[in-house]
């Protein structure tokens, strides 16, 4: 399952150091390149609770080997890819490939470990090899695509995909027959979740385009909003609905994947500003920005596998209000970092801050998002909270990346105006964590 969620992590990040030469491959601007990004992310996280409730109906086992195989023939598709058009299209198939199988394997890893440190520990190690699979998705990038071409970026993966679908023919427990109810399934939903993120992202990105007509940016973010309130009405008067709103009478649940939001959109932007910095700014190239960022991957293996101990005896709102302090100082860093032009090692700071962050906020957020969970709703738990941390990051990157590096729209230190509305949505992530249980269903301390 590990392995499956590092390579699904490191193709959310792995492009971005290619993307200047994929760009000079295909023809394609700056602007076109983008999408090869944030399809991916979107997509797969708009259709993650679709995939969760597919794992509940028909199998965690079914849709796992299904979703597992669709993102290793479409990351073949991708590294073999002729044209761009049939990239993005190869990126926004690994991104369904993802939201079928992501929820499958982490119900599956919850469902295997019972509530207290085992479980504690289990989803320590998937938070630790996600979260390390984002950032050496950069290391990888920059070592691959200087050596062997950046179609390796996807190839690469292939062979592995093969060793999780083999292991998960003789590993997982075969699923019990599939009722004939479980053809019902919330598609208008499922669509319309994944098109008010993208209509966003559309009128957040072209807001700050120059030369885009005035009514394209208004017209987006309006779409998004309908997008938004239809799929309210969709769920509220769907049979069989793809997020049930029972779902919501779990209070710590909801607070606990509204604060994931939040700061996965700030960790989200902290990685993009990195990669700006070490590359544009300071004129790094792709093997030096990896590099200098195996520190924050480093730091992040210790810290995840500590934060099981510390979550045992603190409890979960504690651990989570200290992730989000730490990404905020990071977020401070950074922009003291800008505004000085200092090198790249003052940077280094800011990076262990992330992982600080990162494994103390995203660790204890996720426990408190499928605690309590049962056989018949873990994997639309799971698939909500997957689903809050990736369009919560690319909701994140559209907002503070789309309007802070939008000249049409400023004239400040885009790296000031990004860390500042990155802090803003942390302010708020602060305000929600308040709601979170102090020590509900949490382990008991370990040592």
């Amino acid at each position: 399952m590990s392995m499956l969620q590092f390579f699904i992590a490191v193709d959310v990040t792995v492009v971005n150091i290619a993307l200047p030469s994929i760009g000079a491959d295909f023809g394609v601007d700056a602007h076109s390149l983008t999408w090869v990004v944030v399809g991916y992310t979107i997509t797969g996280g708009g259709l993650l609770m679709l995939g969760g409730r597919l794992s509940d109906l028909l199998g965690r086992r079914r849709m796992l080997l299904a979703g597992t195989a669709l993102f290793g023939a479409a990351s073949l598709l991708a590294g073999l890819a002729p044209s761009f058009p049939l990239l993005v299209l190869a990126r926004l198939l690994q991104g369904i490939g993802e939201a079928i199988a992501l929820p499958a394997a982490m119900a599956t890893i919850v469902l295997t470990f019972p509530e207290g440190p085992r479980r504690s520990r289990a989803l320590s190690v998937w938070a630790a090899v996600a979260s390390c699979g984002l950032v050496l998705g950069f290391v990888l990038s920059g070592i691959i695509t200087a050596h062997l071409g950046w179609r390796w970026i996807f190839l690469i993966s292939v062979p592995f995909i093969l060793v999780v679908l083999l292991a998960a023919l003789f590993l997982v427990e075969r699923d019990r027959p599939v009722s004939r109810g479980s053809a019902l399934l919330d598609v208008p939903g499922a669509v319309l979740l994944t098109a008010c993120p993208l209509l966003f992202t559309l009128g957040v990105v072209e807001a700050g385009e120059p030369g885009t007509p005035m009514w394209v940016a208004p017209a987006a973010l309006a779409g998004a909003v309908l997008a938004g309130v239809g799929f309210v009405l969709v769920e509220a008067r769907s049979r069989h609905p793809l997020l049930p709103l029972g779902f919501f009478a779990n209070r710590s649940r909801v607070a606990a994947n509204l604060t994931t939001m939040l700061l996965s959109g700030a960790l989200s932007t902290s990685f993009l500003l990195f990669t700006f910095y070490l590359q544009d700014r300071l004129g790094i190239g792709p093997l030096g920005a990896g590099a200098t960022m195996l520190p924050l991957a480093v730091a992040l293996i210790a810290i995840t596998m500590l934060v099981p101990r510390l979550l045992g005896r603190w409890g979960a709102r504690v651990c989570v209000l200290a992730g989000i302090a730490f990404t905020a100082a990071a977020m401070a860093v950074i922009a003291v970092v800008a505004a000085l032009g200092a090198g790249a090692v003052a940077m280094v700071p800011a990076m262990l801050l992330i992982a600080a962050g990162m494994g103390f906020g995203l660790v204890g957020l996720q426990y408190v998002a499928v605690s309590g969970v049962t056989d018949d709703d873990a994997g639309t738990a799971s698939g909500v909270q997957r689903a809050a941390d990736q369009l919560g990051g690319s909701t994140g990157v559209a907002i503070c990346v789309g309007i802070g590096f939008a000249p049409a729209l400023h004239a400040a230190d885009p790296f000031l105006v990004a860390t500042v509305l990155a802090g803003v949505g942390l302010g708020v992530g602060v305000l929600v964590a308040g709601r979170l249980p102090a020590r509900a269903n949490l382990p008991a301390p370990e040592g």
